[in-house]
């Protein structure tokens, strides 16, 4: 460790101009660990014509694309030249967001420089094996890899409980830390001129209802139950508008589902905004946010509506209802169009109520990023003292015996290279 703090090399799957929640999990980290603890360096797939103006360095291995497929580029961690990179820099520790790619590219890393490896577990990979991979025989082996790397982990850490049963569905037995992502807007609405600005330039009425949906455009987010919600309540209410913002590969599909059942002409689809302080205004000028996803492990996008005092709906028992208290911060349904359609035209029926939820969401979810790291940073130092008093077990699995192989190649082409 250096007198300022800690290197923190952060790792990453996903990254801009990827816009999802685990990417803007690791842009908080890396800011405020080097504006405010210590050093970080995020290092991550590259992507074409990418430019990186950040305060922290950011290092790009090479990729291949599976946009198509997947949504992202894949990386390829065992690049010679990054690990190289990353050998040089002096990381205190090693901190992966994605069990995938990136714990691959740590293992190597901690073989070569000795210094112990966080996983945060964001996503629920059993969801997405069975999902993505058709075959059974596939997509037990691709169980097997992904829990060989959260296995070989020196801390594991979830960002809700719900993530942490995912983790044990997949067949993780270990221990675990849940450690909540925090939220990068500020406490509080957009300034009223900001909120004038979104309905300027979507035609709406200052009185006009507005529900709300930001994130990735994809069916398991819930959105076919918000569609046929909005069907339904298009018959039985006075005039509202639904906005989605964001892309996702299914948005085509999901924009031509509107149209057919007939609601497109209440429904506005928005692309992603980066711009934090734009996404402030909309998540400010929405009534009600409507997010029944039962794939999020943590619905960020829940306290950030909270954070601009809007309440959201979500899914009872589901991770994006944590900390939701129906009726008091919020409102959870069951995961129908009716339930979801009934508990909006309530709200549409009592707008001062859903007024004061979203006082109290504001008051009773909201976990600033700043707060956030500097518990995980607290935490970093435990984990490089455990691990540097060799409290962590041996890592003798045939996974484990694999990187240290790919370490001595390393080291056997480095010494190579210097004779």
């Amino acid at each position: 460790m250096t007198q300022k703090g800690m290197h923190v090399c952060l790792m990453n799957d996903s990254f801009p101009p990827v816009i999802d929640g685990v990417a803007n999990c690791v842009q908080n980290y890396a800011d405020i660990i080097e504006r405010e603890l210590g050093y970080a360096l995020v290092c991550t797939p590259d992507y074409p014509n990418v430019t990186d103006n950040y305060v922290y360095p950011v290092l790009r291995y090479p990729s291949f694309d599976l946009t198509k497929a997947f949504g992202y580029r894949a990386g390829m961690p065992f690049d010679r030249k990054t690990i190289s990179m990353l050998e040089q820099w002096p990381s205190d520790v090693i901190h992966a967001h994605c069990p995938i790619m990136s714990m691959v590219m740590a293992r190597t890393l901690r073989e070569l420089i000795h210094k112990p490896i966080v996983l945060t577990y964001h996503s629920k990979f059993e969801v997405d094996i069975q999902q993505d991979i058709s075959s059974p025989a596939i997509q037990e082996q691709a169980t097997r890899a992904i829990l060989a790397n959260i296995e070989s982990a020196d801390a594991v850490w979830t960002v809700s409980e719900g993530a942490s049963r995912s983790l044990r569905a997949l067949g993780y037995r270990g221990e675990y830390l849940v450690m909540p992502n925090g939220v990068d807007l500020p406490l509080g609405a957009a300034s009223p001129e900001a909120v004038r600005g979104v309905n300027e330039r979507l035609n709406l009425s200052p009185d006009m209802p507005v529900f709300l949906f930001i994130g990735r455009l994809m069916w398991y987010k819930g959105i076919r139950q918000i569609l046929d919600a909005i069907r339904l309540l298009k018959t039985d209410v006075r005039p509202f508008r639904m906005l989605f913002v964001g892309d996702g590969q299914e948005k085509d599909e999901i924009v031509q589902y509107a149209k057919n059942t007939g609601i497109d002409d209440c429904v506005t689809f928005l692309p992603a905004i980066s711009d934090r302080e734009e996404l402030r205004a909309y998540y400010s000028r929405g009534d009600l946010f409507l997010f029944p996803s039962e794939y999020d492990t943590n619905g960020l996008v829940v306290h950030e509506a909270a954070a601009c005092a809007t309440a959201s709906v979500t899914l009872t028992g589901s991770c994006a209802a944590e900390g939701v208290i129906d009726g008091q911060n919020g409102l959870t349904v069951d995961a129908t169009p009716e339930s979801l359609a009934r508990a909006c035209k309530q709200m549409l029926a009592n707008p001062q109520y859903m007024r004061e939820m979203g006082d109290h969401a504001q008051k009773e979810l909201y976990l600033s990023w700043e707060d956030s790291v500097r518990r995980a940073y607290t935490e970093y130092e435990r984990v490089c003292r455990d691990y540097s008093e060799r409290r962590y077990p041996p890592r003798n699995g045939k996974s484990d015996r694999f990187f240290r192989t790919v370490s001595k190649l390393y080291k056997s082409s480095k010494s190579d290279k210097t004779k």
